[in-house]
């Protein structure tokens, strides 16, 4: 039975990294975190939305702990599926946290993600299956 179209949406670097990856808005915010540069506000607000979705929502490395394994599954990345209403809407916080460092970022949409190495019912992470 074929899955129906859905547009998943996954908020990542305007530009790729070093490794040719664009990295995902949470990793993006823990990078300015763990070096120091947010602001206290931001800090707290990094702090205690990652605990939020920490405790509300499955991490895909718990039930498949190679998912983001460069050598299995190399440049996967988490995509939100249309129904994660809720874990969408705190995204624009870490937005706003990119802007204030201007840091390029983009909304990215796709029916098809690639190959899906992990799914639940919030997210899936895939292998594009193109460049």
């Amino acid at each position: 039975m074929q899955r129906p179209a859905a547009e998943y949406v996954r908020f990542r670097s305007r530009y790729p990294n070093a490794a040719g990856l664009k990295v995902g808005v949470f990793g993006l915010v823990n990078v300015l975190g763990r070096h120091g540069m947010l602001s206290p506000d931001e800090e707290r607000f990094r702090r205690e939305n990652n605990a939020w979705y920490d405790a509300a929502y499955p991490d895909p490395c718990v039930k498949n702990p190679t998912v983001y394994d460069q050598d299995a599954n190399p440049a996967a990345a988490a995509w939100f599926k249309p129904t994660a209403r809720e874990l969408l809407s705190r995204v624009s916080g870490y937005l706003a946290i990119l802007d204030a460092h201007s840091i390029a970022w983009e909304e990215a949409r796709t029916a098809d993600p690639g190959k899906i190495v992990y799914e639940d019912i919030y997210q899936v992470v895939a292998v594009p299956t193109s460049t």
